[in-house]
């Protein structure tokens, strides 16, 4: 386990308060917009910067103070930081040298890992020869050759295309089904990040927003601001429900929400109908494959709705909201 408790760092114009734990086994990521304090976090798990307050314990030993190379703590690049003129072998044996494992152990270790990484065959290719999802797989390998006590990985598959970004994210998770490694993963890619974690922090300004595992963070926010982070939201408050008209809600409206409350419904969740509801204009639409996106204006503001339909642009149609999906942001703590 690697906890940091207490964390705090302030420069010129930010600062940095954060706790949070991650068990073995567990891939927690810290999401969050640019300048939100992702990478100074993991740069002070790492040792890279010294925090100003608090207490980083890997394991219940304190490391606050100790240097990086002390901590056991295995760190990837987004850049990969690859030796040009080395192997993928000597690559991934560099640190097993630096810590003088003899040689039968280190081959041993280089081998399995190559493998696990889907690399066996690439030992002995120069570095330079690989595409950019292989090196980072090359980056992956060499730093869990050491046996760190927890990953690091700050933004890894930002510099590769999004095919090769699936294969990383599949070999990622096999690693921690294999080894168990527990591992903390920067991102500013929403899905990158429900699809990944176990669980999520979300950050802002330096500040822990929300967190949680990924499903109750998407379904049951924790703040208007993590409900528009994690993917497109309908938000409105009671008062606007209210003054909805009459059938637009579908079903009787669970535990009343207090005045005042926001409430949320995702555009995958709202329906469309033949009869009474929201009259809506549709402004925009895109087409992924398996559905389509739609922004759509109404006398209450722009609704999102997604929907294997094809609509066309400035037609009117009218929106049903489910009552059991209407959530009251907030309500999962």
């Amino acid at each position: 386990m690697i906890e940091a408790a207490g964390i705090r760092k302030r420069y010129d114009e930010f600062s940095l308060e954060i706790a949070f734990a991650v068990s073995d086994g567990e891939i927690l990521t810290l999401l969050g917009a640019s300048g939100s304090g992702k990478t100074t976090t993991l740069r002070i798990l790492a040792g890279f910067e010294a925090p100003e307050a608090g207490r980083i314990t890997v394991d219940g030993r304190d490391v606050t103070h100790l240097t990086p190379q002390r901590r056991r703590l295995g760190y990837v690049f987004q850049d990969y930081t690859l030796f040009p003129h080395l192997s993928v072998g000597e690559n991934v044996a560099y640190g097993l040298r630096v810590q003088r494992v003899p040689r039968p152990e280190r081959v041993r270790r280089v081998t399995e890992l190559l493998r696990l990484v889907g690399l066996a065959e690439f030992a002995t290719r120069p570095v330079q020869t690989l595409s950019g999802g292989e090196q980072q797989r090359v980056a992956l390998a060499r730093a869990l050759a050491v046996q760190p006590r927890a990953l690091l990985l700050d933004e890894p598959f930002s510099a590769v295309d999004t095919e090769r970004r699936e294969e990383l994210r599949r070999y990622l998770v096999k690693v921690k089904r294999r080894l168990g490694t527990p591992m903390v993963f920067v991102t500013h890619s929403r899905s990158e990040a429900l699809a990944l974690s176990d669980r999520l922090v979300v950050l802002r300004d330096g500040r822990v927003e929300d967190q949680g595992d990924p499903k109750t963070l998407y379904e049951r926010p924790g703040s208007e601001y993590s409900a528009r982070f994690l993917g497109k939201a309908n938000i409105f408050s009671t008062e606007e429900l209210a003054a909805f008209p009459a059938g637009t809600v579908a079903g009787a409206v669970r535990n009343r929400p207090a005045d005042g409350a926001l409430l949320l419904i995702r555009p995958e969740q709202l329906v469309l109908s033949d009869g009474r509801g929201l009259a809506a204009q549709v402004v925009h639409g895109s087409y992924y494959g398996a559905y389509h996106d739609y922004e759509l204006e109404t006398a209450f503001g722009s609704f999102y709705l997604q929907t294997r339909e094809r609509l066309a642009l400035e037609s009117r149609v009218t929106l049903r909201l489910p009552a059991e999906h209407l959530v009251v942001i907030g309500s999962h703590e």
